[in-house]
């Protein structure tokens, strides 16, 4: 009789804190520089269990352009919540933005509620606080919650497991361009850059607190889309080179089918892998990274581009071209690694800084934009005359060899302090270190970045 009592109470506990199935909303995002308005698509109840820490079901990092939260419909508590950014988000900072409307399917992922919830959406403001921005209701007992099986993306890899998805980081490795012939090349490649990932600091040193996951859905042919050569390519995932007219900017705008391939796999973070040989990748916080994993300079791509979808991080680059508009007025930025120093007294990593260290920080900045725009020059007319990938990466070698040369042997080549020159800004912007993975090609993230890696770690484990 005790010991079937003592069954019954387990039984009763097992149920009791069983992790919810993962619900997700799909929504339609339109409107252009000065306008933004949102439609439901679809209610999704995905097949796996939610694979979260529920002690740890609310954001308090304060990172994102966006943040949402599930409140509670009768108690209006706050039932999870988590930062974010979009494609949308950086879309609405080109030059087409001010003159056309877009369109972008979008998602939010939470664990399925049990009662009706109010689905609250927040865009950040340039004071940095979140104003209201749309909201829907959902009730997990309609009708018209989808709790349909999408087609199978083929088996699950396990990469790395290292524990119960409740208490650590769940980071899926997403296959695109792949043929089925391919299958064997993706788990190798996949294998090979989660390992570079894990040889950096500090992901190095919290290699134990992720998991890592691999689907790799068949696609009909090899590759992925390049619209700028004339390649056009329909992969499971939807990955494309020229995202937003930046050849080397790799996105997929097929969110719909992204989501329903990564659903067969426990996630919170995931990574794009194109099968192709160009160089090129793209993050965004809180979304997805990519990077095309033949590429001589993937193992770069692969980690600084997970910095941005991973942890927030900024780009700290300003000499190359990209498709943003400069901001019309300066403000302080959200990402941890970059700031405007409108007031060095209130320095977001103050107490990093480097005792001693002026700020803002000279560095060998006028030598650096010499040599930089003379690569760039070069690097235009490479494309203009459609020369091999190979003449390419040699450039980008020339330009590593003298950049880590130039910027490691200054006074203030290890001191954190604010360095002029990031976020695509040569003016008016700052960054922590003079060189870091998310500046140059280096190898290594600065002291800021490692510290904001490590804090979305202990989010999640």
């Amino acid at each position: 009789m005790k010991r079937a009592l003592i069954f019954a109470f387990a039984l009763i506990a097992t149920i009791a804190f069983a992790a919810p199935k993962t619900m997700r909303l799909d929504y339609y995002h339109t409107g252009d520089m000065g306008r933004e308005t949102f439609s439901v698509d679809r209610i999704v109840l995905e097949p796996l269990a939610w694979p979260g820490n529920p002690a740890k079901n609310i954001d308090e990092s304060n990172l994102g352009k966006y943040f949402f939260e599930v409140r509670d419909r009768q108690t209006n508590r706050v039932l999870y919540s988590r930062g974010f950014a979009s494609i949308f988000g950086e879309w609405e900072t080109t030059e087409e933005a001010k003159h056309a409307a877009q369109t972008f399917s979008e998602s939010l992922r939470f664990p399925a509620p049990g009662a009706p919830v109010v689905i609250a959406l927040y865009k950040r403001d340039d004071d940095n606080s979140f104003r209201p921005l749309w909201s829907t209701v959902i009730d997990p007992k309609s009708m018209f919650v989808d709790s349909s099986r999408p087609p199978s993306p083929g088996p699950l890899l396990e990469l790395q497991k290292s524990g119960d998805s409740a208490n650590k980081v769940d980071f899926l490795i997403l296959g695109d361009g792949y043929a089925a012939a391919d299958r064997a090349k993706f788990e190798k490649d996949a294998r090979r850059l989660v390992d570079i990932l894990f040889s950096t600091s500090p992901f190095k040193e919290h290699r134990s607190d992720f998991n890592v996951w691999g689907l790799c859905p068949a696609s009909e042919q090899s590759g992925i889309s390049r619209p700028s050569t004339g390649v056009h390519h329909r992969t499971p995932v939807g990955a494309t080179y020229d995202a937003f007219g930046s050849e080397r900017y790799v996105l997929t705008f097929e969110n719909r089918h992204m989501r329903d391939v990564a659903s067969f796999a426990p996630y919170e973070f995931v990574e794009v892998l194109a099968n192709g040989n160009t160089y090129g990748g793209g993050g965004i916080y809180n979304l997805y990274s990519t990077v095309a994993a033949d590429s001589l300079w993937s193992p770069y791509v692969f980690v600084h581009e997970f910095g941005h979808h991973f942890a927030g991080l900024a780009d700290e680059y300003y000499t190359s071209d990209v498709s943003y508009l400069p901001p019309t007025h300066k403000v302080e930025p959200w990402e941890p690694n970059v700031t405007a120093l409108l007031d060095p007294a209130t320095l977001k990593w103050k107490d990093l800084v480097t005792t001693g260290t002026t700020l803002p920080t000279t560095w060998k900045k006028e030598e650096f934009e010499t040599f930089s725009r003379e690569i760039q020059k070069r690097r235009r007319e490479i494309r203009r005359q459609n020369q091999p990938e190979s003449v390419m990466d040699a450039l980008f070698l020339e330009e590593k060899k003298h950049e880590d040369e130039l910027l490691g042997t200054d006074k203030s080549s290890n001191a954190v302090g604010a360095f002029e020159g990031a976020n695509y800004e040569a003016k008016g912007y700052y960054r922590p270190q003079e060189n870091c993975i998310m500046f140059t090609r280096l190898d290594r993230f600065c002291a800021v970045c490692k510290r904001a890696i490590e804090r979305v770690i202990s989010m999640y484990t």
